[in-house]
């Protein structure tokens, strides 16, 4: 007996209309990447991420009839996440101070190649540097950042989740870079 493949997220959504038992699926596949996603944006309590990442469920499942199905789910779950997001920013008349828990070594490896930043720190204290680097970055280069290296996304979907032109993301990216390795550079993390 041939099993049957997992659906898309896009299936899923498109399904969730109709058997809503399949949004539980959608929200199992999302809640520790929006989780953490938030996590780096904003240094929310765990209630206000609880909170957050509940509105962004309430809101996806609400708006389930207008999702374009041949469009990425991720994307569009995201956008609607950064969106909340902002909106509480907004609402607290707070700046978000996030906290880039869990700095890989592929995100380490990633931006000091981008940035020419010396590559022989230990892995710990780079940690630190790229946080409060990326922390010292205007909120719209910030987002940018977080969305590339940390979520992995592609200008593509980073324009689907900011609402902004593919040109406007590359533009961003690469200033965003700059900025860090002027950041690092002023902190005395640069190459000689």
């Amino acid at each position: 007996m041939s099993k049957k493949p997992l659906e898309t997220d896009e299936e899923l959504a498109k399904l969730s209309v109709v058997e809503t038992w399949r949004f539980g699926v959608l929200v199992d596949r999302y809640e520790s990447k929006l989780r953490r996603y938030l996590s780096r944006i904003g240094n929310f309590t765990e209630e206000d991420l609880d909170d957050l990442l509940q509105n962004v469920f309430i809101k996806t499942y609400q708006n389930l009839n207008g999702f374009d199905s041949s469009l990425k789910f991720s994307s569009w779950i995201y956008r609607i996440a950064h969106n909340e997001a902002v909106s509480f920013f907004r609402h607290n008349q707070a700046r978000p101070q996030g906290h880039l828990a869990d700095v890989g070594e592929d995100v380490f490896s990633n931006l000091m190649s981008d940035t020419d930043v010396e590559q022989e720190f230990v892995v710990g204290e780079t940690q630190e540097w790229i946080s409060k680097g990326v922390g010292g970055l205007s909120d719209k280069y910030k987002s940018i950042i977080i969305l590339y290296y940390f979520e992995h996304k592609s200008y593509e979907e980073i324009s689907d989740i900011l609402r902004l032109p593919p040109g406007t993301v590359a533009i961003r990216l690469r200033r965003a870079k700059t900025k860090l390795q002027k950041i690092f550079k002023d902190n005395g993390y640069e190459n000689e």
